[in-house]
């Protein structure tokens, strides 16, 4: 009953119908027109003849073209459908159904049968005491039909007095109402369904996808009846798509204009911050503004084919954009863009690797150069002193020692004033930003290096030279104590004899030390060239320590002997000299004197002594 009210609801359309299924398809002739129907198609031409050949040949005619549409009709052969098999007949209507009416109903992904259930579960979801599970037992109480029918067309039934109790009266109000308003054969029996445990499912799906088709070409006229609308305004809605054309591909060309010098600028910054910034921007401009820009030509180019079709299907002229808004103009500006764009951002990073290695190599001479200037630091003035002057041999000689150590730690400084002059070229040479400064800085420290070479071989060559002139000194020093030692003797031991008591008795022994005085004194001559050749030694000391700006620590180290020492004795041997004179003198006068008192006394002796003996006796 379902299979032949299915047929009919197609075959009405060609203006025939059937009354038995098994018995009006034997032909072939209502088959094939069947099939034309539901697919669209013409099918070969049915013979017309009533021999069973003729009969065999249209079912076959009709099999194959199921067959060409991804059919597989197992069993079923046309021999069966000419005899009016029943089974063979319904199992072939139901393979038609399925592939023409339920193969093809695509919900969500799913298609065929699924598809169908979950369209009846989504359109029915919304109802209370509607839960479609399957095509058989859900449908019994008869408020899915209605449901399916009041989601489509709501005036049509009054869902909510419906009782889920009454499924006949459920059933037959579904069955009418489709049946009369939208054109749904009735294709079951409300009491077969209700007194059947387990309605038929492929009845159920039949029926259901009526529904669907119905509710699907309703849709579609709709659609139809839009698109006539749309017809109307299609004029206006054309030349708003010119209008914006040529607002869009403007404001495109105005931004590839702004855009491309500001890809081709080349300049580089001075720091990396500031190239840093402009990767930054960059990035912004790839990751933000340019893909807006991207989808704009994108749609432009597709309004523009879009427009150009509407036209063409209006039969109106094709649309001639402005002079430089063409979309080859568009691709034109766009190439050119993306050859600005080409290789900037590998200039950046190359860029900022280059201000990196700069601030890097910049770094790395402040730190040489301030290291060298805390070493240089108040070594300008150390060399400048002139400690020796006053320094004794010792003395001079330590200063030397440390000299030769400061020449040591100054060549060893050499190798850094190098490297500090060849990061200061590398860095013009990749040309820093501040490489004044630094040329600045490093002239600076090469002009003091070299002051400071100039110093130190002037500091050599003074301590050198006093070196040898202490030495002189020294030699001069010891030659002047082993002379004035035995000098200061003597004259110490003629002071001493000078001044010595003397006691004579006779004229001989005073003329003896008159004698012994007289030859001291004639020695005096010698001394006192002695004297003067001890002295010159001093002198010539002090000569040189003059000349030569030396001052002297102090007396000579290997004596204490001063010229002012010998210069003192010396003149005080010269005032004894003559006070030995007198002396010597008065106490010859007064032996003379003796002596003659002593030759008048013995004279007188030899008289008064014969005298005195004659009177003895």
């Amino acid at each position: 009953q379902t299979f032949t009210a299915w047929c009919n609801s197609h075959l009405r359309k060609a203006g025939t119908q059937i009354e038995n299924i098994d018995e009006d398809f034997r032909d072939g002739l209502k088959l094939m027109l069947l099939l034309e129907v539901i697919s669209g198609e013409r099918l070969p031409k049915p013979e017309r003849g009533k021999m069973r050949v003729h009969k065999i040949n249209n079912v076959n005619k009709a099999l194959d073209f199921i067959a060409s549409k991804g059919v597989k009709l197992v069993s079923i052969g046309a021999e069966e459908i000419v005899d009016g098999n029943a089974k063979m007949t319904l199992g072939m209507i139901w393979t038609i159904i399925l592939r023409f009416a339920i193969q093809d109903i695509s919900v969500e992904e799913t298609s065929a049968k699924e598809g169908l259930l979950l369209w009846c579960q989504r359109k029915t979801a919304p109802y209370k005491n509607v839960n479609v599970q399957n095509f058989h037992i859900s449908w019994k109480d008869g408020l899915a039909f209605n449901a399916l029918i009041h989601r489509h067309r709501p005036e049509l039934i009054e869902y909510d007095k419906l009782r889920k109790d009454d499924p006949v009266t459920n059933l037959n109000n579904a069955f009418e109402v489709a049946e009369k308003y939208l054109d749904i054969p009735k294709m079951l029996d409300a009491e077969d369904i209700v007194n059947t445990a387990r309605p038929d499912e492929k009845a159920i799906m039949t029926y259901v996808s009526s529904f669907y088709h119905a509710f699907s070409g309703a849709q579609k006229a709709e659609t139809a009846a839009n698109r006539i609308c749309k017809v109307l305004a299609v004029n206006q809605e054309n030349e708003h798509l010119m209008e914006d054309y040529e607002k869009l591909a403007s404001d495109l060309l105005e931004w590839i204009k702004r855009t491309i010098p500001w890809l081709e600028d080349r300049s580089p910054q001075k720091t990396i911050q500031e190239m840093q910034q402009k990767l930054e921007d960059f990035r912004d401009y790839r990751r933000v503004h340019k893909p807006p820009k991207v989808q704009e030509k994108c749609q432009l180019e597709i309004n523009f084919n879009t427009l150009q079709t509407k036209l063409r299907l209006s039969n109106r002229p094709a649309f001639m954009p402005s002079e430089g808004r063409m979309v080859s103009d568009i691709n034109n500006g766009w190439q050119h863009l993306e050859q600005a764009e080409k290789g900037y951002e590998e200039w950046l990073l190359n860029e900022i690797r280059r201000l990196e290695r700069l601030d890097h190599l910049a770094e790395k001479f402040r730190q040489k150069a301030s290291i060298h200037e805390a070493w240089t630091e108040g070594k300008e003035a150390m060399l400048k002193q002139k400690d020796y002057e006053t320094a004794t041999l010792s003395d001079i000689k330590a200063l030397i020692r440390k000299h030769e150590a400061f020449e040591s730690d100054l060549a060893a400084h050499q190798d850094r004033v190098e490297q500090i002059a060849a990061i200061a070229q590398e860095l013009n040479e990749l040309d820093y930003y501040d490489s004044p400064s630094v040329n600045a800085r490093c002239q600076k420290i090469c002009d003091q290096w070299d002051v400071l070479g100039s110093l130190t071989h002037s500091r050599r060559e003074a301590l050198e030279k006093t070196e040898k002139q202490l030495e002189t000194i020294d030699e001069l020093h010891l030659e002047y104590a082993k002379r004035a030692a035995p000098f200061n003797n003597w004259m110490e031991s003629a002071m001493e004899d000078l001044q010595d008591m003397f006691i004579v008795h006779t004229i001989e022994e005073i003329e003896g030390l008159i004698a012994a005085h007289d030859q001291f004194k004639s020695t005096l001559p010698d001394a006192d060239k002695e004297r003067e050749a001890i002295l010159g030694i001093q002198r010539e000391a002090q000569r040189i320590a003059d000349f030569n700006s030396i001052k002297l620590s102090g007396n000579n180290p290997y004596t204490s002997v001063t010229p002012q020492i010998i210069n003192s004795k010396w003149e005080r041997v010269q005032q004894l000299v003559p006070k030995r004179d007198h002396a010597l003198l008065d106490e010859q006068s007064k032996q003379q004197s003796n002596e003659h008192l002593r030759r008048q006394f013995a004279s007188q002796a030899n008289i008064v002594g014969p005298w005195i003996q004659n009177k003895m006796e």
